[in-house]
C-alpha cells in the first residue's frame, strides 16, 4: 500500500513540475487581435465603440448575462467615460474606462477585471480607411502573471477571447453595413 501511495506521490509530484516548467516557459505579457474590413467610414463605426450605452448593440458580452448589472459614470463618451459591469460567471465583474478618443480612427480603454479573475488590461480599437471602407481592428493585450500562465497551458487565450472579438466585429460590421 505504502509503494502505490509513494508512485501516487512522484507521478503528481512529476505532473506539477511540469506544468510549472511549462508556464514559465510562457510569455510575461499576451495579446488578442481580430480585424474585418467594414463598407462604411470610420465615422459611422467609431461612435458605437466610443459610447459605452451603444455596447449593447454589438459586444457579444452584453448577452452572455442579460441581467448584468451595468453603471455607466464619467464622461457620456470618448475620454473620461467609464462602465463597469457585475454580472455571472461567464462575465464576471470589471471596470473599462476610455483613455484616448482619437476620432474617428483610434479609442484605447483601461481594461479591469475583478472577477472571476483578476487582470489588468487594455483594449484599443483602430478604424482605418481603406478604399471603400474601414479595416477594423480589435486588440487586447497586457500583463500576463505567473497564475495566468499557469491557466495559459491549459487554455488557448487567443482562441477563446479572440472568437468573441470576431463576434463582435461581426456584429459591428452588420450595424454599420445596413
Amino acid at each position: 500500500m505504502f509503494e502505490v501511495i509513494a508512485i501516487v506521490a512522484v507521478v503528481l509530484a512529476i505532473a506539477i513540475a511540469v506544468i510549472l516548467i511549462l508556464a514559465a516557459t510562457k510569455p510575461d505579457t499576451f495579446s488578442v487581435r481580430r480585424a474585418t474590413t467594414v463598407k462604411a467610414p470610420p465615422e459611422k463605426i467609431f461612435p458605437l465603440i466610443n459610447d459605452f450605452h451603444q455596447w449593447g448593440g454589438w459586444s457579444p458580452y452584453e448577452t452572455k448575462d442579460p441581467a448584468m448589472k451595468r453603471t455607466y459614470t464619467g464622461a457620456a463618451s470618448g475620454q473620461g467615460a467609464v462602465y463597469a459591469w457585475d454580472g455571472n460567471k461567464n462575465v464576471g465583474s470589471g471596470r473599462m474606462e476610455i483613455l484616448d478618443a482619437s476620432a474617428p480612427s483610434k479609442i484605447q480603454i483601461k481594461l479591469d477585471f475583478f472577477t472571476p479573475f483578476e487582470g489588468h488590461n487594455t483594449a484599443e480599437f483602430t478604424m482605418l480607411p481603406q478604399g471603400d471602407g474601414t479595416v477594423l481592428t480589435w486588440l487586447m493585450y497586457g500583463p500576463a502573471p505567473f497564475m495566468a500562465k499557469i491557466m495559459h497551458v491549459f487554455m488557448n487565450i487567443d482562441n477563446m477571447v479572440g472568437r468573441d472579438f470576431e463576434i463582435g466585429l461581426a456584429n459591428l460590421k452588420k450595424l454599420t453595413e445596413n
